[in-house]
């Protein structure tokens, strides 16, 4: 007896419509490579840096024990009349000076470049240290909180200098920083210090010595 149509259609397999959908090449395209993640721009001049999020940390949260200034220029003695006057005398003598360098900074504050200070006296203290583990730690924050250009207390270095200090920072020392510091030193000598002679505040400390003397008298 011949075969229905119907039933040689479901023993004839299952149709082309029932078949799993074929995987084209564009579909089996292969997962796109994971992002590189930015430049952190810490002390390098390139995008290998081998810090982790772990020891950045631990840097930044010891900045403020690491980097106090020297001394604690807050913390000075009230300048003598004779000490200020001499400030006037030349901006060496000022930076000598623990009371004047106090007085000049919260001059710089006013003028919003309190970095520049800051920057030169964490220098100092870098040149003071003697072990070198220390040594690669605080010049990489010095780095980070001055120099780097992700900052927002960037100093203003030329060019030259800035390539300076990225290739001393291959092997830190006590004296990475010292072009960078002459930099700022003059930068302030030159720009911030004439202003400072003129400013009010200087004025009225130099009054204030003159009316200490004249009671004495």
């Amino acid at each position: 007896m011949p075969t229905p149509p119907e039933a040689e259609k479901q023993h004839a397999g299952p149709e082309e419509g029932d078949q799993p959908p074929s995987t084209s090449s564009r579909d089996a395209a292969p997962p796109a490579p994971p992002r590189r993640s930015p430049c952190c721009l810490c002390w390098c001049c390139c995008c290998s840096c081998s810090w982790n999020e772990e020891r950045r940390r631990a840097w930044r949260a010891s900045r403020e024990s690491r980097l106090q200034p020297l001394p604690s220029c807050e913390a000075c003695a009230t300048p003598s009349p004779e000490e200020v006057r001499s400030w006037a005398q030349s901006f060496d003598k000022l930076m000598h000076s623990p009371a004047g360098r106090s007085v000049f900074r919260e001059f710089l504050r006013t003028e919003y470049s309190e970095e520049n200070m800051l920057f030169w006296l964490a220098c100092e203290e870098l040149k003071a240290e003697a072990n070198q583990h220390v040594v690669d730690e605080k010049a990489r924050l010095i780095y980070e909180d001055y120099v780097s250009i992700l900052s927002p207390k960037e100093v203003s270095l030329d060019s030259r200098v800035r390539e300076g200090v990225n290739k001393k920072m291959q092997e830190p020392s006590a004296h990475t920083f010292d072009d960078a510091q002459l930099q700022i030193y003059t930068l302030m000598h030159r720009d911030s210090y004439p202003r400072f002679l003129s400013s009010p505040a200087y004025r009225a400390l130099l009054l204030r010595g003159r009316s200490t003397s004249s009671s004495e008298a």
